[in-house]
């Protein structure tokens, strides 16, 4: 029986494993709604569009499956387009479904109306299409749903007119099957075994493209001697305290030394780009061996070095079962002192940069549950803890890296919380990005979700004025007035507390996972 399409889209998307959809109806797309509760997807009420696109980000970070946003014509769609900016630096399979105006060339002055909707989308997403008929629509959402599975997974935006999605229309066909990720030949997989049994200082970079291999990654480092760097998102592929990892101190200027020591450096699924390295080069002078699903990241190769396009979480797998067949174990090729040495030079630089940051993390990080994930946000504090705090596991810090955009952390632990209901999840941001997506706050007091708030109170954009301050600049417009953060969150109906000491806030912490809402932490330099 025919359905209106705005029914039928949630039917199809319930029947390709669609759960969960963030959004805020609006008159232009009011008939997407009309099939939710029937397909039995949960609806998450935002309340910003830009909060909804970050919650489906943070939704599929810790899924790992697509997350889906239902948006308005014109400005609800340009309200997401700083969270698909988001998913697209950080590959984040995001699916933006909004509705669009029927006719914007001979009609002028319409609700809503913008001049290129999907134009706009293409800017920010991996590709945006309109599509105005039921069978196109079907087509482009398995398509979409085809390249997250297959590919460098990356926003898409699907735009239908409003009149299409009224209109009756056909159930959508069966569920395609899915293409799967490229992997590597017989002939790679060797290739990349020879160089690293043939190398004498052998230095892995792993990023978060190789985060589903990280179980494998301790035997692959015992088998090759190799010491091993991990980005922001690779945090928690190498175990806490391995002997031979550097850890997340690749913004260090430093660790181009170390780069400079290897004859060989592999570096599977990650860009290396600035905001990984802070400077223009790794600072290798040996051979580099590049996996990544994307071609563009293996761009840029120089004379002898082998880019190969492919899943880093499968070669490792792969390699750690072909190298035992040929040898034993190597011994280690870098020295562990050296490495712990050189691993405790960096954390008292960044002690002396950042005052207060890494007591304040540490003190956190030891009482943090091994499972929680957690989502931070640009704020002085992050920066700080994402290169002392090693991570238990992989996939369980989710930082807004590329893009870089404020108020990422609190509507993308939201979409994490709904994602993972009886785990703990938590948000870690600065006062200023707060206040980007405060009202999100809300929606966690609506849906009773245990998430602590940690919010990083320095009174000022704190990082902002130190550059000021670096660059002889005399400091100005870092410091605004900020509300009583703990009495906004008690307005919300959420909990709110400012614990006076390190161990007031760990139990604070604790305590906040356990509660029936959300809970603000104010956390200040004075807790020091």
């Amino acid at each position: 029986m025919q359905k209106p399409l705005g029914a039928e889209i949630s039917h199809a998307l319930k029947a390709r494993g669609v759960e969960v959809i963030f959004g805020i109806p609006g008159v232009h797309n009011i008939e997407m709604y009309r099939g939710i509760e029937e397909a039995g997807i949960t609806h998450v009420l935002a309340r910003h569009e830009q909060g909804a696109g970050f919650m489906a980000d943070g939704y599929a970070r810790a899924t790992g499956r697509p997350g889906v946003c239902y948006l308005i014509t014109g400005p609800g769609f340009v309200n997401a387009m700083t969270a698909l900016g988001q998913a697209y630096s950080d590959s984040v399979p995001v699916l933006a479904l909004a509705s669009c105006l029927d006719e914007t060339s001979a009609r002028r002055g319409q609700l809503h109306q913008m001049r290129d909707q999907k134009l706009a989308g293409a800017t920010v997403c991996d590709w945006s299409e309109q599509a105005s008929d039921p069978a196109a629509v079907y087509r482009l959402i398995d398509r979409a749903l085809g390249e997250f599975a297959s590919s460098r997974p990356r926003p898409k935006a699907l735009h239908v007119p409003i009149a299409a999605l009224g209109a009756l229309a056909d159930p959508a066909p069966a569920v395609p099957p899915r293409p799967e990720r490229a992997h590597l030949t017989h002939y790679q997989i060797y290739a990349v075994i020879d160089a690293l049994s043939e190398a004498e200082k052998p230095l892995f970079v792993f990023g978060g493209g190789a985060v589903a291999g990280a179980a494998d990654v301790p035997a692959l480092l015992q088998q090759t001697g190799a010491a091993c760097f991990t980005t922001y998102a690779g945090r928690g592929i190498v175990p806490p305290g391995h002997p031979w990892s550097f850890g997340s101190f690749l913004a260090r200027p430093d660790s181009a030394r170390v780069a400079a020591e290897a004859d060989l450096v592999v570096a599977l699924g990650t860009e290396l780009s600035e905001v990984d390295l802070w400077r223009d080069e790794l600072g290798h002078q040996g051979r580099m061996i590049r996996v990544d699903l994307d071609p563009e990241v293996l761009s840029g190769l120089r004379a002898g070095d082998l880019g190969l396009i492919g899943d880093a979480a499968a070669l490792i797998r792969a390699m750690t079962i072909a190298i035992p067949a040929r040898n034993d174990d190597r011994p280690p090729c870098w020295d562990a002192e050296m490495v712990a040495a050189t691993r405790a030079r960096w954390r008292a630089e960044v002690m002396a940069e950042r005052p207060g940051i890494v007591e304040v993390a540490e003190a956190l990080r030891d009482v943090m549950p091994a499972e929680a994930m957690i989502y931070s946000d640009m704020t002085q504090f992050a920066y700080g803890a994402k290169e002392i705090w090693d991570m238990p596991r992989a996939g369980h810090w989710h930082h807004p890296c590329g893009y870089g955009t404020l108020g990422y952390a609190l509507p993308a632990a939201i979409g994490g919380a709904v994602a993972r209901p009886g785990l703990p999840t938590c948000a870690i941001l600065g006062d200023y990005g707060l206040q980007y997506t405060l009202p999100e706050l809300g929606t966690a007091v609506e849906l009773g979700l245990p998430l602590p708030i940690l919010v990083w109170d320095n009174g000022s954009l704190g990082e902002i004025r130190d550059s000021m301050v670096g660059a002889q600049i005399a400091p100005n417009a870092v410091v605004a007035r900020n509300p009583d953060f703990l009495a906004l969150a008690r307005a919300y109906g959420a909990g709110a507390v400012e614990p006076a000491s390190l161990a007031g806030l760990q139990r604070a912490l604790l305590e906040a996972f356990e509660a029936d809402g959300p809970t603000l932490i104010r956390m200040t330099p004075a807790l020091i």
